[in-house]
């Protein structure tokens, strides 16, 4: 190898400095390439450690820390509703975008042809003819493939779209951060955030491998005033129109009233995105991990936690702490991601935590609620993506009504899926093992 790497060095001798100059300039992007793929970079703290972290047996102490730490207000009241499968929330949606008044706010990741597709857009295309004002900011790679046709049609009539970074001349080396943000919100007043987007892979009730299993939350008052903030921050920074005044913040006298659900106590909305690194997600996910006394559950349906994530799940659970991880299974859309989450299955549950693979149709939904009082819900998955790539949203909320409500769905869900036993995952296969080594080295870019 040295006297092959000899010749080379000869070789190139022979030739003039510029083709030197882009020999270099050609492994240096190689070197680029690997080291973005395989390393984190510096874009994390080695540690992730605090002097005092308040546990959730002083909910109020444990949010104005959180507050503090991820730069987000805390706010009251509002309702919030948890809205199950395709067929609650879309009919929902649909309904509100149908009562719109005076303006519309809509953004998803994935937006597909099909059944879903035309009733939204057939219903946001009314609305836009009778004069209410209708924003949709579609993401360049997840919205590649929506109907081209109807969304001319609704610029025609009034409406105004936008591509978050399109594959196009100037953004290429951006392009892998997408927009994953759900935020839905009509006349500033009643919105809708979680897991779900445009697509009929969402119809129907998670009644069989066709039909993806997930939530979307509705939210009223001071919830739906932080959900349209998802909206009009990135809309600003990429349409470039800066939306303010009644028509997206409207005053309400009684910000409790407004909808069916849960009357929310306080919440925290955190914004998330991928320009800076403070990475506010890492810290919500750390902080909510460590608060947990009693219990901690989570549905996440890309379960590739870093090594801080793992050792506060880990620590966790051998305090005491139920600590369960409910996760997508051999239903999935990302195999590699899955291969590289059961990579870490073995650690965890060494050390007590339970994980769990849902079994009867794709499992997209995300959320924690931890010791009966505290969730998480909004967009974001256990992964590095969400956490440092993505555009994300989530709304952590201080209620014990709505977290114990979480947790009912949780349980249910659970009904629905297979444990992984500790001495079971021992005696898995030689080619398992070597398949989540190999898919777990990408893990910086899931």
């Amino acid at each position: 190898m040295p006297g092959a790497l000899a010749d080379l060095l000869d070789a190139l001798r022979g030739y003039p400095w510029w083709v030197h100059f882009f020999v270099a300039l050609g492994v240096c992007a190689l070197a680029t390439v690997v080291l973005t793929l395989f390393f984190a970079l510096g874009r994390r703290p080695e540690r992730l450690r605090a002097p005092h972290v308040p546990s959730l047996e002083h909910p109020d102490d444990f949010l104005l820390a959180l507050a503090g730490t991820v730069n987000a207000p805390t706010r009251e009241g509002g309702t919030v509703e948890i809205l199950d499968n395709g067929a609650e929330f879309f009919p929902a949606i649909l309904e509100a975008i149908r009562e719109a008044e005076r303006t519309i706010n809509f953004m998803v990741y994935i937006w597909e042809p099909g059944r879903v597709s035309d009733a939204v857009l057939d219903a946001l295309l009314e609305r836009a003819r009778a004069g209410v004002e209708v924003r949709v900011l579609l993401d360049g790679l997840g919205g590649i493939r929506a109907d081209r046709k109807k969304f001319r049609e609704l610029r025609r009539a009034g409406g105004k779209t936008y591509r978050f970074r399109p594959f196009d001349l100037g953004q290429i080396t951006r392009f892998y951060k997408r927009n994953h943000r759900r935020a839905i919100v009509v006349d500033g007043r009643v919105g809708f955030t979680g897991g779900a987007a445009v697509a009929d892979k969402w119809l129907g009730s998670a009644a069989h491998a066709g039909e993806w299993r997930d939530c979307m939350f509705r939210v009223t008052g001071p919830l739906a005033r932080s959900v349209q903030t998802v909206f009009t921050e990135l809309w600003a920074s990429t349409y470039g129109e800066i939306l303010a005044g009644p028509a997206f913040f409207p005053f309400m006298e009684d910000d409790g009233a407004g909808g069916p659900g849960a009357a929310v106590t306080k919440h925290v909305n955190v914004v998330s995105s991928p320009a800076h690194e403070a990475h506010p997600l890492r810290k919500l996910f750390w902080l909510s991990f460590m608060a947990a006394r009693r219990t901690l559950y989570m549905e996440t349906p890309y379960f590739v936690p870093d090594k801080h994530m793992r050792k506060a799940l880990r620590h966790q659970a051998r305090a005491g702490v139920d600590v369960r991880v409910l996760v997508a299974g051999e239903h999935t859309d990302a195999r590699p991601v899955l291969w590289a989450a059961r990579s870490y299955y073995g650690e965890l549950l060494a050390d007590g935590v339970r994980i769990f693979e849902y079994e009867p149709t794709f499992l997209h939904s995300k959320l924690l609620v931890a010791d009966g009082v505290w969730s998480v819900i909004g967009s974001a998955n256990l992964d590095v993506r969400s956490k440092e790539l993505n555009q994300e949203n989530v709304l952590g909320i201080l209620d014990r009504s709505f977290a114990a409500e979480l947790e009912r769905t949780f349980r249910a869900d659970l009904e629905r899926a297979r444990e992984i036993r500790p001495e079971e995952w021992r005696r898995r296969g030689a080619w398992s093992r070597v398949r989540e080594r190999f898919w777990v080295l990408f893990a910086e870019q899931y």
